[in-house]
């Protein structure tokens, strides 16, 4: 080897040897010496949140559909989407299921079933408005009935006539019973045969009753509003401690007259009063003095104010015919009846709406209809234009409370008219 190459490893070496004994010297110094603590080991339970429960899918799903005319079990289940063989036995065969097999078109059924089709349970409202609720229970199925659950919703409606007084509510979403009521309110002030025009309005606030959230039938009209040829009507429905329900307008006086304008709910005039009528079975000239109503034959014909039963029976043209005396001045005579009402008889008091009788055909007459009568002292008068008297107000000890009622649906009116002028300009 080089002596070059000797005195260079020997340089090398000589000078790493300090810094090994530095290393060596740091790893021998004690923990101590260097001013750290000594290594402790603490072990300490910790309590960790508990997990939360994973949301599991519910058991089933619901249907819901319409009992159809003519549906059978095996139908109606089959547009439920159920598939269960036990469950068509139980529906089918038990006596606990016969309100299901009896249920009326349109009725509505609840249904809830699992993936498969299976049937976990079944709801629906039976004839009395309680909740029906056919359930599994291990491998059969338990029919019970819940208690009826009654909730009555306030209803709004507005419109306008174009046509006709039901096809204007029929356009408004109102139902008929409630149509019915609002021609009967205003029936004292407007003739619904002759004086609605184009452009008459209406604004009705009613009851909808509802049993465990399925309409049973319309309510009561709370309050409306009726704009005939330019003059507005209004009605609201109050009932106080001193006297029965019915309709004022909103300074008190009574709306409904103490007579009806007509003895049947809605019908068209086919003939009205008249000096001179051409009668069409004697062929000759003659005065009509009364108004003829057309309706189908079984039409309840009713009083039209409270009275006393002073003759009926069948007399000549009249054919089957109700004569009624009123307030010591009044008669009314209603006539060509099918058949009276059951158990009618003279004497026999009677309130304004109560039937009295059922539209016919009998004595002389071409088609089915009422002939109605109005006299005053024993003269004839027009019922369609004869002023007719009113009611009683509401009373003296009624009045505050029903002033604070009239007052809130009065302001409700108003609110609903202009929003719906607003809506139709």
């Amino acid at each position: 080897m080089p002596e070059s190459k000797k005195k260079l490893r020997w340089f090398v070496t000589l000078s790493t040897m300090p810094l090994l004994g530095v290393v060596t010297a740091f790893g021998l110094v004690p923990q101590s010496n260097l001013g750290l603590d000594s290594t402790k080991i603490a072990i300490e339970q910790i309590a960790l949140p508990k997990p939360t429960p994973i949301a599991t899918a519910p058991a089933g799903f619901w249907r819901t559909e319409h009992v159809q005319r003519g549906d059978t079990v095996a139908e109606l289940l089959h547009r439920l989407n159920v598939e269960d063989a036990a469950a068509s036995e139980y529906l089918r065969n038990t006596a606990e299921a016969e309100s299901f097999r009896k249920l009326a078109a349109d009725k509505e059924v609840q249904a809830e079933i699992n993936s498969a089709g299976g049937l976990i349970s079944l709801r629906y409202l039976g004839g009395n408005g309680a909740q029906i609720v056919i359930e599994k229970q291990g491998d059969g199925y338990k029919t019970s009935i819940l208690p009826v659950l009654l909730e009555k919703r306030l209803f709004a409606r507005t419109g306008e006539i174009k046509t006709n007084l039901y096809a204007a509510t029929d356009a408004a979403g109102m139902p008929e019973a409630a149509t019915n009521q609002l021609s009967e309110i205003f029936s004292g002030d407007i003739d619904f045969h002759h004086d609605l025009r184009k452009g008459d309005k209406f604004t009705v606030v009613y009851e909808m009753t509802y049993s465990n959230g399925e309409l049973v039938q319309t309510g009561r009209i709370q309050a409306a509003e009726f704009i005939n040829q330019r003059r507005v009507y209004r009605a609201v429905y109050f009932q106080g401690n001193t006297q029965q329900g019915d309709y004022f307008t909103p300074e008190g006086k009574s709306v409904r007259k103490a007579f009806l304008r007509s003895p049947i709910e809605f019908s068209r005039v086919s003939s009205g009063f008249s000096n001179s009528r051409f009668h069409p079975i004697l062929q000759q000239w003659r005065s009509h003095r009364g108004v003829d109503f057309a309706a189908p034959t079984g039409t309840k014909a009713r009083a039209t104010s409270d009275g006393v039963v002073s003759s009926f029976g069948n007399q000549n043209g009249y054919g089957n015919f109700v004569m009624i005396e009123h307030q010591g001045h009044f008669t009314t005579v209603y006539g060509h009846l099918s058949r009276f009402a059951k158990g009618l008889h003279r004497g026999q008091r009677v309130a304004q709406g109560d039937v009295i009788g059922y539209v016919g055909m009998t004595g002389l007459t071409t088609g089915p209809h009422l002939h109605y009568e109005f006299r005053v002292d024993g003269q004839h008068r027009d019922p369609l234009r004869v002023a007719l008297p009113n009611a009683q107000p509401v009373g003296a000890a009624d009045k505050a409370v029903f002033q604070s009622l009239a007052d809130n649906f009065v302001a409700r009116l108003n609110q609903l008219r202009n929003t719906n002028l607003a809506r139709l300009d």
